[in-house]
């Protein structure tokens, strides 16, 4: 199923800049994004700085979600507003040294510039700060709040889904009182033809007879159309889907057998049919049946 979630926290360090990996204040994000898949499919795009914490996210959405296509975003941006400090003297006197040697060996080398400078001394000088425990915490808030989104559309898919079922069950009981008619109308045609092949052979066949194996082909006729079976065993599915639906819980591979079982009897009725209006009622069934598959592969 589908969800969004999008939590984020800020952290004010006590310690100063110099003796932490963190800035005086940083700003910690967690999004997580989840569209409809068959499977369980789960991707991070997270800072260099957090990769080690993968392994621990991917445990925690495992935990909780079953399907999706799930994307986890996480950002870390630093609010501090503080000065650069100068580098020390020892950073300055190092950095001059390297650069002598690496000019003796690569004359053509630039030289370091300022920037250049405050840049590897700043990242010297820092030492750096496992953000683990906050991001495993933010990311517990957003899992909730996506659950949440997910379970909201859970319950309309839950209620497009029972609205399937009620037309299921229309078409079916539209299908149950055919079959006794077809055969009525079998037996008269049989009775009629019987009638005309007697008029043009002036047979002297008793009428008994030929009331007899109208009765024998119409008993034959009503064997071979007979849907009573499938329509109580569609019932019996349609009545599984509407309790589970209900009950709630993970019931999406239980869902996805159950429709499987519904295709099954739509297509016996339809190879049964006897008559153009049992060959709609049995495709309007297989369309309504698979727009209720679509559904269920998003459901957990």
């Amino acid at each position: 199923m589908t969800g969004y979630a999008a939590v984020q926290s800020s952290m004010a360090q006590s310690a100063p800049e110099t003796d932490s990996g963190a800035d005086a204040n940083s700003r910690l994000g967690v999004e997580i994004r989840s569209v409809n898949s068959r499977f369980l499919d789960l991707a991070f795009r997270l800072p260099d700085e957090l990769r080690q914490a993968e392994p621990a996210l991917r445990e925690l959405l495992t935990g909780k979600l079953k399907r999706g296509k799930v994307e986890v975003r996480v950002s870390l941006e630093s609010t501090s507003t503080g000065t650069l400090r100068a580098p020390s003297s020892a950073t300055l006197q190092r950095l001059g040294s390297l650069e002598d040697s690496i000019k003796s060996w690569l004359p053509q080398a630039a030289a370091l510039s300022v920037a250049d400078i405050l840049r590897i001394a700043t990242n010297e000088d820092k030492k750096p700060h496992d953000y683990s425990e906050e991001l495993l915490k933010l990311a517990k808030t957003a899992l909730k709040e996506l659950m949440a989104a997910r379970e909201r559309e859970g319950a309309r898919l839950a209620q497009m889904l029972l609205d399937r079922t009620a037309q299921l069950r229309s078409l079916a009981a539209l299908a149950v009182p055919m079959v006794p008619k077809l055969v009525e109308q079998q037996k008269n045609r049989f009775l009629e033809r019987w009638k005309e092949a007697m008029a043009l052979s002036d047979s002297t066949a008793l009428p008994e007879v030929a009331q007899d194996r109208a009765l024998t082909e119409a008993t034959a006729f009503a064997i071979r159309i007979d849907v009573a079976e499938e329509i109580t065993r569609l019932s019996s599915h349609l009545d599984e889907i509407d309790r589970l639906l209900s009950s709630g819980g993970e019931l999406g591979k239980r869902l996805d057998f159950l429709i499987q079982e519904l295709h099954r009897e739509a297509n016996t009725l339809g190879s049964k049919s006897a008559s153009l209006e049992l060959t709609r009622i049995s495709v309007d069934m297989k369309v309504l049946i698979e727009q209720i598959r679509e559904q269920v592969q998003n459901i957990e």
